[in-house]
């Protein structure tokens, strides 16, 4: 009898558009499950879950191995290009409810470009949308997922030079989220590496939840 047990992580994805959401889930899943390409558009029009396949001794709970499943819902760019705000809201909304509404979100993940400084409104426009949607709670349910880091080492920053020169808007959604933030570089370190990384980060954060989810209806 095997003592390996199979844990699925259930994570969404947020962010404006052209923020890097599509390819980071890709990063997450190690796949091209969503299309993600440069455009002067929002590429994303619907909602979409991507699932990973299994990746064997990721972890020990319990003083068992743990074979890691992920599935990733991938939401399209609030403000849109070409999409009401309201009509996108219903859509995440039923999205949520559908796919996580039984076994419940792990961690939304607020997608944000290293290289663009957040103090426009497109982002408040974002995290509106989240407190809206994944309720009160949402603080202890999100974490900050910042893509392009290459971009760090391209400036020769550290990430403590980064948050020292941040504006106060991140600062002060960052000390919302209680800290919680990944910085992905997908161009400097092998993308199975950089996979890894980040979700031994998301894990980190959901075992500080002790593996609570939230509900949707």
């Amino acid at each position: 009898m095997s003592d390996d047990i199979e844990m699925t992580i259930n994570l969404a994805l947020f962010g404006r558009t052209q923020s890097g959401k599509s390819s980071a889930g890709n990063s997450l899943l190690g796949s091209t499950d969503f299309p993600s390409y440069l455009a002067p558009h929002s590429v994303t029009k619907v909602c979409s879950l991507g699932r990973s396949c299994r990746i064997p001794h990721f972890m020990r709970r319990g003083g068992k191995e743990v074979t890691l499943k992920i599935q990733v819902l991938d939401t399209p760019g609030y403000p849109h290009s070409s999409l009401d705000q309201e009509q996108v809201k219903e859509d995440v909304k039923e999205a949520l409810a559908r796919h996580f509404g039984q076994d419940g979100l792990h961690l939304a993940l607020l997608v944000l470009r290293t290289d663009v400084p957040l103090c426009g409104e497109g982002e408040w426009s974002c995290l509106q949308l989240m407190q809206e949607l994944l309720g009160p709670a949402w603080k202890n349910f999100t974490a900050i997922l910042f893509t392009h880091a290459e971009k760090l080492q391209e400036a020769q920053l550290s990430e403590k030079e980064y948050f020292c020169t941040a504006s106060h808007p991140l600062l002060t959604l960052l000390d919302s989220v209680q800290q919680r933030y990944i910085f992905q570089n997908n161009q400097n370190i092998p993308p199975k590496e950089q996979r890894i990384i980040t979700l031994k980060r998301i894990i980190e954060f959901v075992k500080e939840n002790c593996y609570q989810v939230l509900y949707f209806k």
